[in-house]
């Protein structure tokens, strides 16, 4: 391992160990990770406030350290308050999807709140510069250097290092369905390691997917003192009563074991499930999907301005592709097609054109060559598609008028993916629920691997979006799409 910086500093967590010793180096990974992150907000958050002061030259005002000290040094304990008051250093939370980044939004505006009341309070004339200026310098710097550091992280976990060992215990089909999940997205930080079910004694040997059946789901616990796991994943299994599960939450106490249970309903996550205590039993309350409302008033404002402000931006871009395909091949330089929006409502999509003239009817003669998954027609080497085209599609740019759609409001910049009338039309009632909210420009589906996921997959994000919006899940699609846009991976 390379001496010196973040990559010494958290240990490789490989292969099955005993007597603590799985858990020992989680527990040295997870927090020196988690000092790194305090240290690098300490630090951001100090050189942003030092160098606003030196930029707008507060230490030559009078008093600057009655007032300009003063109130430099409490902005910056606000914001680090705020964010150990919101548990934005929690390591659950970090490197673990848009809850970090939630989370480190919304110490900053409470830190803004209290800045503004101290200033009213106080009747300062000089708050105003650390309230619009310093606080949002604040958040921008944080948040990318969070962002670089869950990248590093994200990039270790690949490699098989700063995982968390899972004991996972369940039926053997939710069992394998969660070990599938792990393998399949190692960035979310999981590794089972070994796995306890129901069922005859285990033999020496004895493996699921690979992972060692340890013993029976009543061991766990043992298990879990014996080989330091430091996450116990109960998956659906008639054996989980509630008075074992309880049971098993108080024989985990004093481990370093979270103990992680999982819900009947699968597919429904975020804001919409909340932990109630109602007469004395814990019950887990899942609030309608908001399709109405006002989040989804931001959410079309926030489309409808961002379309306008990427048309701007994009604009010599877009001209410059429309001549590039006037001059590759005959025919338009866009092309329109009937796509299937909310509530069922049709409407016309505009893309750059990528085929040649007349491919519409060409689909007939290349039907038994389809390669897409499910209802959808794809040939990763299309003979229709132009030059011009191929690189269009490779980098999304046929998709830039589609900003157009955005903008008239048949369209959200995030979204499930517009389907043709036919495709439509073959839904069944549980795919239907896709047509509940506006297509996207982007969504789920583009930062997963586009063209190249299953059916089902494609169908599964889609309705997890629509299930589990947020206008932070938008946020982080958007972000992610870039990445996967340069990288172009499932795109033809």
């Amino acid at each position: 391992m390379r001496q010196g910086g973040l990559v010494s500093a958290f240990p490789s967590a490989r292969g099955h160990l005993t007597e603590g010793a799985i858990g020992r180096p989680a527990v040295d990974w997870e927090q020196r990770y988690r000092r790194t992150v305090i240290t690098s907000d300490t630090v951001t958050t100090a050189v942003v406030v030092a160098g606003i002061g030196n930029f707008f030259g507060v230490r030559d005002a009078a008093n600057w350290h009655e007032k300009w000290g003063i109130l430099a040094f409490g902005t910056e304990l606000l914001v680090l308050g705020a964010l150990a008051v919101s548990r934005s250093w929690s390591p659950a939370v970090l490197g673990q999807g848009a809850e970090e980044f939630r989370r480190l939004g919304r110490s900053l505006f409470m830190a803004t709140v209290v800045l503004a009341l101290g200033g009213i309070a106080l009747t300062s004339r000089n708050i105003k510069l650390w309230i619009f200026v310093a606080v949002p310098a604040i958040a921008i710097v944080t948040m990318v250097a969070r962002y670089l550091l869950r990248l590093w992280l994200h990039r270790q976990r690949k490699e098989g290092r700063c995982l968390r060992p899972v004991l996972a215990a369940g039926s053997p089909a939710t069992v394998r369905d969660l070990i599938t999940r792990t393998r399949r997205f190692p960035h979310l930080g999981w590794r089972v390691d070994a796995v306890c079910t129901d069922g005859a004694e285990p033999e020496d040997g004895d493996q699921l997917d690979g992972v060692p059946v340890v013993g029976p789901l009543s061991d766990v616990a043992d298990h879990v003192r014996r080989d330091g796991y430091r996450v116990v994943a109960v998956t659906p299994d008639p054996h989980w009563s509630p008075h074992r599960l309880q049971r098993l939450a108080w024989n985990l106490e004093g481990s370093d074991a979270e103990m992680v249970v999982a819900p009947v309903l699968m597919e429904v996550a975020g804001p919409r499930l909340h932990v109630d205590a109602v007469l004395g039993i814990p019950l887990l309350r899942v609030s309608m999907p908001a399709f109405t409302g006002g989040r989804r008033a931001v959410k079309a404002v926030v489309d409808r301005l961002g379309a306008a402000i990427l048309l701007t931006l994009f604009a010599p871009l877009m001209v410059f592709v429309a001549l590039l395909i006037l001059v590759d091949s005959r025919g338009g330089v866009l092309y329109r097609q009937r796509r299937v929006g909310k509530d069922g409502r049709e409407f016309t999509i505009v893309k750059f054109r990528t085929m040649v003239a007349g491919a519409h009817g060409a689909r007939a003669a290349l039907a038994d060559r389809n390669e897409g998954a499910g209802l959808l027609f794809k040939l990763r080497r299309d003979p229709r598609v132009t030059r011009v085209g191929t690189v269009l599609r490779r980098y999304s740019i046929d998709e830039l008028p589609q900003l157009f759609n955005v903008l008239t409001g048949s369209m959200s910049l995030v979204g499930p993916r517009p389907p043709l009338p036919e495709e439509s039309a073959a839904y069944g009632p549980d795919i239907r629920r896709r047509l509940l909210v506006k297509p996207g420009l982007t969504g789920l589906w583009q930062i997963s691997g586009r063209s190249d996921l299953p059916w089902e997959e494609a169908v599964r994000l889609d309705l997890r979006y629509v299930e589990d919006w947020s206008l932070a899940l938008d946020t982080v699609i958007l972000w992610k799409t870039l990445r996967a846009v340069l990288h172009g991976q499932g795109a033809y």
